[in-house]
């Protein structure tokens, strides 16, 4: 009943009033970042949602999108503006994926929805994350998030699927809470990013 209802009534009704509620701090980081972003104060990317389904995921955009001469993108550190530091040290880009939950995209509890370029990496039990809907958080996010391997990622990731409960779910918010407050684990200060993900073999 968790699983196939409740989850999701859960979701519409706390993304609805954590839009409400955070409204005026989101229009706040939107006049911000329209100003520091050339106009561009959202970010959206193609992701794959449960069972792989394609959707697009909506982030406040912390980065610039400086090129080199061959026209590619910057490294990842040479892009990443003063308050799109800030708002990724405090969780804040995230915000707009409450949207997302409302739609059904997402739930605000689940597997980080990952690149399309993965779907074809993941080995037989790894695809076991698409099994439910990503979420804003997650298992892995709260053990470690990208101070973690791929590899103790997609272990917590799979675990959570096949342990997905409603007390799993308020655990999880709970310690996302404290994380953000404690800006533990948010993002590693030497590598906010993690490297990509080649393959099961690679690790």
């Amino acid at each position: 009943m968790y699983k196939t209802l409740i989850k999701r009534l859960i979701d519409i009704v706390t993304s609805l009033i954590g839009l409400l509620i955070l409204s005026p701090i989101l229009l706040i980081l939107i006049i911000v970042l329209s100003i520091s972003n050339n106009g561009k104060p959202f970010f959206y990317q193609k992701r794959p949602g449960k069972y792989g389904n394609i959707f697009t995921i909506i982030k406040l955009k912390s980065m610039n999108d400086k090129k080199d001469e061959n026209g590619k993108f910057l490294p990842f550190e040479q892009r990443v503006t003063k308050t799109g530091a800030f708002i990724r040290k405090y969780s804040l880009d995230e915000i707009p994926q409450l949207f997302n939950v409302f739609i059904g995209d997402m739930s605000l509890v689940g597997p980080r929805p990952l690149l399309i370029d993965y779907l074809p990496l993941y080995s037989k039990e790894q695809k076991k994350r698409h099994n439910v809907k990503p979420g804003i958080t997650g298992w892995a996010q709260v053990n470690g998030r990208n101070a973690i391997s791929w590899k103790q990622k997609f272990e917590y990731d799979v675990w959570y699927v096949e342990h997905l409960s409603f007390l799993l779910d308020v655990k999880i918010l709970l310690l996302t809470i404290k994380k953000v407050l404690l800006k533990k684990d948010v993002n590693s200060e030497t590598n906010l990013n993690m490297p990509p993900f080649t393959g099961s073999d690679s690790y």
